[in-house]
């Protein structure tokens, strides 16, 4: 049976392939990635349910930073980004000595980055509540939250620079399983960090369970440790272990050279200034959210964890353009980069069109198991079945980004991104509020993401006719 390897072989050979080897390698790789994205967010949902048990007030102090850590986690993925697509050119081009020396110089570059960005959060941390306009109730849990998060931000980092070098050297599969893994013992570590000790009723019998019982300092620590241990066995698997990558065989210096660098910075700076501005605006639809009240904070963050179901199988896809669009562009396969651009993106458009349809039908059911509160709960399903009618289109925009993040090319649509978010979405979203309450914030996003679809078609159109 013919594996993604050789596939994966052909692409850098200038070897012709079929449709059907096409779409083959497109799967290989999509299904695993999708089923990573999926443990990350699955993770995510389970944080937000053992929180979500312990009351309102608790789910909405994770709530209020939730698009503050993905500003952190997005620029850390953007910096990782910055060489591993470089690392996916060189695979391309066959030229696997130059792929290990790029992954010398990130392991330096990218590793003092996380670790700069993590001191920056721990700074801010007991400042950040009061700036997003959060009420005093929540202040404090919050701010500690926050803090751990930055705490373990070096090691988030390097687990995603591990991660990214190997899918986009294209194996899918170790950072697949160990995103499973990593879902695991988070559910395990929270499960003994966040409630206090007790007796749980199993199988007939009554067990004494001890618990540390921090509470939402506990999720924050749960998630920490697990990044920590799953960050090490990956960092570990690329360094000694993969076919391409792996740093055994051959020595090299591990400073960062300036093509090197600046390469980087081409690619990923773009994608950093648009994730920070994205997430700036996410973090003005927080201010626009928080004067709705606790409820409807709450309501909003677990929307947003909820919807995470509906379109990580998009990011996931997204992870598989990328790679196939950057090692068939690093390779000069104009007519590949074409084909995976358009076969990625119709993917990944029918996948979350039927996501859509399930999240819609399912809403009542999902935000049920994250809340007990029925306020929160009718907000939370209101929220998501409007935003399923957006998910198509979400779709093309997460995609299509992807294929241009593959072959370099991240100025454009990062401003695209850019303007979409800040000129369509805050502006509706603030129109709506006062009138329609968090019903207004939502079909503002909805709005915008067919609007953001839209250009983003457009534009793939646009560069391929080229």
């Amino acid at each position: 049976m013919t594996s993604s390897n050789d596939l994966l072989a052909l692409i850098r050979l200038g070897q012709p392939m079929t449709l059907g080897q096409q779409l083959k390698l497109t799967l290989f790789l999509s299904i695993p990635a999708i089923m990573a994205q999926l443990s990350s967010i699955v993770m995510q949902y389970i944080d937000a349910a053992m929180v979500g048990s312990l009351g309102a007030n608790a789910a909405a102090s994770i709530g209020l930073i939730s698009t503050t850590t993905w500003l952190f986690s997005g620029t850390c993925s953007a910096a990782a980004t910055g060489f591993s697509v470089q690392v996916a050119h060189a695979i391309g081009a066959g030229d696997m000595q130059k792929a290990r020396s790029i992954l010398r110089q990130a392991l330096v570059a990218v590793g003092l980055f996380g670790l700069i960005w993590g001191m920056v959060g721990v700074l801010i941390s007991g400042s950040l509540p009061v700036w997003l306009g959060g009420d005093e109730a929540i202040r404090k849990d919050s701010s500690l939250y926050f803090l751990i998060y930055a705490s373990f931000l070096p090691v988030f980092q390097l687990y995603v620079l591990s991660s990214s070098m190997l899918r986009y050297s294209g194996n899918m599969r170790i950072p697949s399983i160990l995103s499973v893994l990593m879902c695991a013992l988070d559910v395990v570590f929270n499960f003994f960090l966040i409630f206090p000790s007790r007796e749980v009723e199993w199988g007939g019998y009554t067990l004494w369970v001890p618990g540390a019982g921090w509470g939402v300092e506990g999720a924050a620590l749960g998630t920490g440790f697990a990044e920590l241990v799953v960050a090490a066995i990956l960092l570990w698997y690329l360094c000694t272990r993969s076919n391409d990558l792996k740093l055994t065989t051959v020595r090299g210096r591990f400073r960062p050279t300036m093509m090197t660098l600046k390469n980087a910075v081409r690619i990923g700076l773009p994608m950093g200034i648009e994730h920070a501005v994205i997430c700036g605006a996410q973090i003005m639809t927080t201010v626009i959210v928080a004067p709705l009240g606790i409820f409807a904070i709450a309501a909003n963050s677990f929307g947003i964890t909820a919807e995470s179901l509906c379109y990580m199988p998009g990011y996931g896809i997204a992870d598989a353009a990328t790679t196939l669009v950057g090692q068939s562009y690093g390779a000069g396969r104009k007519d590949l980069t074409k084909r995976f651009a358009y076969i990625t993106v119709g993917m990944g458009m029918a996948v979350m069109g039927i996501m859509g349809v399930l999240m819609y039908m399912g809403a009542p059911f999902i935000i049920g198991t994250m809340t007990p509160d029925a306020e929160v709960l009718d907000l939370g399903v209101e929220a998501l079945r409007i935003e399923a009618f957006a998910e198509p289109m979400f779709a093309a925009a997460i995609v299509a980004y992807s294929v241009f993040v593959g072959m370099g090319k991240t100025i454009i649509p990062s401003l695209m991104n850019f303007f979409s978010i800040w000129a369509v979405r805050l502006t509706l979203a603030a129109w709506l509020a006062p009138t329609m309450g968090l019903k207004g914030v939502w079909l503002a996003m909805c709005l915008e993401l067919c609007f953001r679809g839209t250009i983003f078609l457009a534009r793939l159109k646009c560069v391929f006719r080229k």
